[in-house]
């Protein structure tokens, strides 16, 4: 009785010791989110060095500029993969909304003279209303339709904006904001830190308004209208109202991001305008991983590094000493980020959230042949 007692303790030890490893990776894989805001939050207490990625320490003013710019496009990245990734839509508008919420804001302080909290309300405000009524009109037409109506709309915006209409939009040059008007806190380059934790807060707002709205019913209904938009009529409902309400929300998330580039950069851009900076965002979200939780904020975070880093290389004094037919494509960023973003798309298919998928298969090897034994042993444990 005592060794069948002995023997029955060994094999329960044996097989919490066999569980133990998958409870690790259980664990690892719900709280790593939680660790890495932890990382981040404290990323500017930290003198670390890391040459290669950063100018100067982690901590460092410099870097903590370039850490919040990635993590701001990383958010917005995040935001446009509502249409894209979520609900199958192409639109190539979106930089409209994020210079509204910037200009709208901007505008605002330097004419009214409101109070910043007052004009960044309204200037949201604006954004989404924005979104609303270029939405509507917008989602009339399907498909390569909608994409031409959004560009028109982008082209329009943009033109605008050049124009510098009343001397509100300050042409090519674009217009500074009233530091006298800001919360100071968040002016100056000894707030740097205040202004990388606000990017922060931005990114983690998007990532658990857009993980809600994906796990909702109205998300489910986007998923089947990415899938198949006809079979969602079928079922009674009005793909329209659906699509409309991710464009309106992919298009308030976008103007509260330019808001925050308002307050990073210290004035809105003409270059936030155009419909080459919705093509950035393209290229961020396929990057990354389009559809995927966490896929596009990592491209948008590497987009913006690689193009900060690669301007650099591409400037710097060793690539000035190489041949013409070296130089001239290496001192070429833009060349550089779409050489790299063609391997990485050609390598890695389904952007960089596949990649620790891919890892763990080329772990685990080919699948070996069906053998009996084996389909004995999966029937038995109720495997298919």
């Amino acid at each position: 009785m005592s060794t069948a007692t002995e023997t029955h303790q060994r094999t329960g030890e044996d097989r919490t010791a066999a569980r133990a490893p998958g409870n690790t990776a259980r664990l690892l894989r719900r709280w790593w989110p939680a660790a890495a805001l932890l990382v981040l939050a404290l990323a500017p207490f930290s003198a670390l060095p890391l040459p290669g990625l950063l100018d100067g320490p982690l901590g460092s003013p410099g870097s903590l500029q370039l850490l919040a710019t990635c993590l701001l496009f990383g958010a917005l990245a995040t935001g446009y993969d509502l249409l894209l990734g979520r609900t199958g839509l192409l639109s190539f508008g979106h930089a409209l909304y994020f210079a509204a919420g910037s200009y709208a804001t901007n505008t605002l302080l330097l004419e009214a003279g409101l109070p910043f909290a007052v004009s960044a309300l309204l200037g949201v405000c604006c954004g989404i209303v924005l979104a609303l009524v270029l939405g509507s009109v917008s989602l009339r037409v399907t498909g390569i339709g909608f994409s031409m109506v959004t560009l028109a709309f982008a082209q329009a915006g943009s033109i605008l904006v050049s124009r510098n209409p009343g001397g509100l939009t300050g042409g090519e040059e674009g217009r500074a904001a009233p530091a006298e008007l800001l919360p100071s806190g968040l002016v100056g380059i000894e707030n740097t830190a205040n202004l990388y934790w606000l990017a922060l807060a931005y990114l983690v707002l998007t990532l658990a308004v857009v993980h809600r709205a994906v796990n909702s019913p109205t998300g489910r209904v986007w998923e089947g209208i990415k899938e198949n938009e006809r079979r969602v009529e079928v079922l009674g409902l009005k793909p329209y109202g659906f699509k409309l309400t991710a464009f309106v929300l992919a298009g308030a998330l976008a103007a509260l991001g330019g808001l925050v580039h308002l307050l990073l950069t210290g004035g809105s851009t003409p270059q936030t305008t155009t419909s080459d900076f919705t093509l950035s965002l393209l290229v961020m979200v396929v990057l990354g991983g389009s559809g995927t939780r966490w896929g596009p904020m990592a491209g948008g975070i590497l987009y913006t590094w690689a193009d900060h880093r690669l301007g650099d290389l591409a400037g710097s004094g060793a690539v000035a000493e190489l041949p013409a037919v070296l130089r001239v494509p290496l001192s070429q960023p833009l060349f550089l980020l779409g050489v790299l973003f063609v391997a990485v798309v050609h390598l890695l298919p389904g952007g960089l959230a596949r990649l620790p998928s891919r890892l763990a298969a080329a772990r685990r090897g080919p699948a070996g042949p069906e053998t009996p034994a084996k389909s004995k042993s999966r029937k038995e444990n109720g495997r298919p």
